[in-house]
């Protein structure tokens, strides 16, 4: 399903970012997408979200 996956914000490689500002782009992003898991991808340098499965 990785067409499903969806990038919200990609950093530089080199980008020198906080960890208290992934954090406050995580929780902006998951309350403008409740309906999506939104995490950090450290391969891709992303915060992005996947549809949160309803079991």
């Amino acid at each position: 399903m990785k067409e499903d996956i969806k990038i919200h914000v990609q950093f530089e490689k080199n980008a020198t970012i906080s960890l208290a500002e992934v954090v406050r782009l995580i929780k902006k992003i998951q309350e403008e997408n409740p309906d999506r898991e939104v995490y950090f991808d450290g391969d891709l340098m992303a915060i992005c979200s996947k549809p949160i499965k309803k079991e």
